[in-house]
């Protein structure tokens, strides 16, 4: 939180509170911003039924559409039911569908009751999009016109009905059946002389969504396209309303969440961290966690594999970790870089083999990085009498250079391709997080590993 709000509207408010007059509570939060007072009622949860209560209606939403699930929750559950029914009968469609689908369906089916007969039905209606739908985040509240309008009457429709839509910025031209056939900017409109028709002003090139598809899509149109707001269509081109630019950040804000903790090797907590109870926690952690020892178990069979290898030879012992974490920290890279860019529509499953030959290239480079590292550290140890690797020290080097180039590209190709499989296979790419690929690394580099311990020190130390 800012200092200066700390400073100021904090202790402005506790001055007030200590006054316990009502109206001056009221008058003060009233003329505060919006994002003052939720900092406030993060600050003071105890009170935030008191300060969503005080609001006037229009303000209260205000506050409630930015504020956290958790937060949300609370307040609903709190409030009175007269206040809290007036709260979500004001709220937005699409900001209230997007707070009751986080509830349970008993409780969704209560808050429904609260709703007047027009809002619950345009509530029922978006709910019955698929989850994660564009359907879920669009609102039915925009301004729309015919062709054969004139600016004038245009400019009448939008003094008449912009009130209770969400956005101006483009107003939406239908035809009598309600198919979409233009979006016009309203500056358009102003620039236009008040007799010219619709019809003159539209150039039918037009982007649209469309309603059953994921949300995670519109964030790319938006993006693409440069728009405060896209229209939602179905599949006959019928206009069902509109998303808007804040809607989208939102959701992207919460799978970059969710993506985030998924690459940690955890299932995405959908609230926040001090409000997850710890049975919870440990179940979110514990699947990933059993999944990744069970796998490592594997490692251990490839190392039991090479039990005579290693009695023979302990000194190729002391590299194990070095020669395992490398091959992880390579694969668990690569893997990031790749969600990443497929997140920010950088590149498409089409670019497996542009992504191949770098990682091709890259791997080898690193490998003989780490390689050389290797080589030297067991040159300059043998040397300097720090520590003798036996008679054979420059096969155990050369062993140690080539096991690293090996297994540094394996991972760089595992932590690439991984994701992108997983893609294909309809699957989330964040599953395949750093700690997965590592594991499924750990193994193979066992395998690369005591096979060029085999390759170079047969007839010597094998």
């Amino acid at each position: 939180m800012p200092e200066d709000f700390e400073i100021s509207v904090q202790q402005q408010f506790e001055d007030v509170i200590a006054s316990g007059d009502r109206n001056l509570l009221k008058d003060f939060l009233n003329d505060q911003n919006i994002s003052d007072v939720v900092n406030l009622i993060y600050e003071n949860p105890d009170l935030e039924y008191k300060i969503m209560s005080i609001l006037s209606i229009q303000r209260a939403v205000g506050v409630f559409k930015i504020l956290d699930t958790v937060e949300q929750k609370r307040i609903i559950q709190n409030l009175p039911a007269f206040k809290s029914a007036e709260l979500l009968n004001e709220l937005p469609a699409d900001d209230r569908v997007s707070f009751l689908e986080e509830l349970p369906n008993n409780i969704v089916r209560e808050l429904i009751k609260t709703l007047n007969p027009e809002e619950r039905k345009i509530t029922l209606e978006l709910l019955g999009y698929p989850e994660n739908s564009v359907g879920r985040l669009m609102t039915p509240d925009y301004v729309y016109v015919n062709e054969n309008n004139t600016v004038n009457e245009v400019l009448d429709i939008i003094r008449k009905f912009a009130n209770s839509t969400e956005t101006i910025d483009v107003i939406y031209v239908i035809d009598e059946q309600g198919i979409l056939k233009d979006d016009i900017k309203i500056k358009d409109f102003i620039l236009a002389s008040p007799e010219t028709r619709v019809r003159d002003l539209m150039d039918n090139r037009f982007i649209s969504l469309y309603v059953n598809d994921d949300q995670e899509s519109a964030n790319e149109v938006f993006k693409m396209n440069n728009r405060v707001a896209l229209p939602v269509t179905d599949e006959k081109d019928f206009l069902l309303g509109i998303v808007t630019i804040d809607d989208v950040l939102w959701v992207t804000n919460e799978e970059f969440g969710e993506d985030i903790q998924k690459i940690g090797g955890t299932e995405a907590l959908n609230e926040p961290y001090l409000d997850t109870g710890i049975l919870n926690l440990v179940k979110k952690r514990a699947g990933w966690l059993i999944i990744l020892f069970l796998s490592e178990m594997f490692t251990a069979t490839a190392m039991q594999f090479f039990q005579h290898e290693i009695e023979a030879a302990t000194v190729l012992a002391l590299f194990i970790p070095l020669i395992m974490s490398s091959g992880g920290n390579s694969g668990s890279q690569a893997s990031t870089l790749i969600i990443q860019a497929m997140a920010l529509g950088e590149l498409t499953i089409k670019d497996w083999w542009r992504v191949m030959k770098r990682e091709l290239i890259s791997g080898t480079i690193l490998g003989i990085i780490l390689g050389s590292i290797g080589y030297m550290r067991i040159f300059i140890w043998q040397n300097l009498h720090i520590f003798s690797y036996g008679d054979y020290w420059q096969l155990v080097a050369l062993t140690i250079f080539f096991s690293l180039i090996g297994i540094v590209l394996w991972g760089s190709l595992v932590g690439s391709m991984l994701p992108l499989i997983l893609k294909r296979l309809k699957f989330d790419p964040a599953a395949s997080s750093a700690p997965f690929v590592a594991t499924l690394v750990d193994v193979t580099g066992i395998v690369i590993y005591f096979s060029m311990a085999y390759l170079f020190l047969r007839g010597t130390l094998l």
